[in-house]
Formats: C-alpha cells, structure tokens, sequence
C-alpha cells in the first residue's frame, strides 16, 4: 500500500498542516479526525487497516487531514466567535487547499471525494460536504452529532450559522446547492444504539434531509454497537465496500 505524508504552511490556518494519503488509485477519500486528535489518528486506530484491502485494490485512495478542533470547538480558553471563525477558515484549508491537491493527484473520475470523520470527525465530514456538495460526491458521518451550538456558550453568528448543518440545512432553498443535493447518491449517516452512542442524532440529520427530498441512507446498528473503535473499524469498509464494489 503506498503511503505518502505532505505537509506545508496554510495561509488560511496561519499553521503547519500535514496530510498522510494512502494508495495509488480508486475512489478518493477524505477523512477528518476524532475530537482533538491528528491526522494519523485513522492509522493508529487500525481504520486506515480495516479499509486497507480496497486501497490495495485500487477501488480506495484514502487521504487523512488534521482538524482544528484541539484550537476551536474543544479549546475552552478560546473565545467561542473565534472558534467559529477558525470553523470557517478551516473550510477553506479544505477547499483552497487540500481540494487542489487532491484533484492534481487524481483522474477527474475520481477528483470528488466522499468525506468520513468518527464522532465529532463524523460533524466535520457532514458539514463539508453539505456545504459544498459541488465539490464532494457524499459523506460517511459515523456516530456524530451534528449541532455544534453546545460548544459555542450561547454566542451566534455568520460563522456558527453556516457551519451548523442543522441551521443551515432546513433553510436551503437555493438553485443551485439543494438540485445537487437532491441528486445525491452517497450519503450514508451510520449510528450504533449502544454505550456512548446518541443515535437521535443521526436520526434528527436524516430527518432533516427527508423534508428537502435528499436521498441518504441512516443506518442504525444495534443495541450492542458501542461508540468506540472496533465497530467504526466495521461500519467504514461495510459502507465503502457497496459503494465501490
């Protein structure tokens, strides 16, 4: 499996940010990490492992981005409007950054990533691609919430608007972004029942999307499925393996 680490100085973070890609070919894949952690993360928990077979069968190239979270939503000392802010210039490290680079790397077939995250990876890979879903083919958000208000202590704006999917999702009338939306063939919103699992909010999502007419599929494991390692290790293949099969 080939494996190749970039990083370089991000003028929208103002910081150094590092990116692991694993394979050769295939469909890409774009995944965002848990909580505070870093871009190896996927490897370190045996993800990047569990998918391994696709990647080698070129039907998977899988690329592994850090987050912002340890400095905006889990960063208590920093004011909540610029942990919003940083939401939103973390957006455009993805589009302005990291988008290209994929697209160079890649066949125009495969320059539309499907975005996965875990936890509160599985908010950051449901909130890119809903807001940009001209730029990514679907999303993979496993055992997430989807309100990032709770980490905000009451403050509101532009940015805490336009990166809270269940804000902005119900409002989306538009031309243009809700079309795309409604012609989609690979959102998957994937949920245990079990310890540390809340699948109410995946189920709140799904309803979400059902009022707009976006097809998606809400798949609720069950009461034995825990919020932990070991089963995002089954959910991702499981899903990725009818996508690509």
């Amino acid at each position: 499996m080939e494996r190749r680490i970039t990083t370089w100085f991000s003028p929208n973070l103002q910081m150094e940010m590092p990116l692991v890609a694993y394979g050769h070919t295939g469909q890409t894949l774009l995944m965002l990490p848990t909580a505070a952690a870093d871009y190896l993360e996927y490897e370190r928990f045996y993800l990047v492992d569990a998918i391994k077979p696709l990647i080698e069968q070129g039907k998977i190239r899988a690329y592994s981005i850090n987050s912002v979270n340890r400095w905006s939503l889990l960063n208590e000392q920093m004011p909540p409007r610029l942990k919003a802010e940083l939401l939103t210039r973390y957006d455009r490290y993805i589009t302005d950054e990291v988008l290209p680079l994929i697209r160079n790397e890649n066949e125009e077939r495969y320059a539309k990533p499907i975005t996965t995250g875990a936890s509160l990876g599985a908010f950051l890979a449901a909130n890119q691609y809903f807001k940009h879903p001209d730029l990514f083919r679907g999303t993979i958000p496993m055992s997430g919430g989807y309100d990032i208000r709770q980490y905000l202590d009451g403050h509101y704006d532009d940015n805490v608007y336009f990166n809270n999917p269940m804000d902005y999702l119900p409002n989306l009338n538009d031309d243009h972004y809700l079309p795309i939306l409604q012609k989609a063939d690979s959102i998957y919103i994937i949920s245990g029942q079990g310890a540390y699992e809340d699948p109410k909010r995946s189920q709140q999502l799904s309803d979400i999307l059902k009022t707009k007419n976006i097809p998606h599929t809400l798949d609720l494991w069950g009461a034995d499925v825990n919020h932990d390692w070991p089963w995002w290790r089954k959910m991702l293949p499981h899903i990725l393996g009818q996508m690509v099969s």
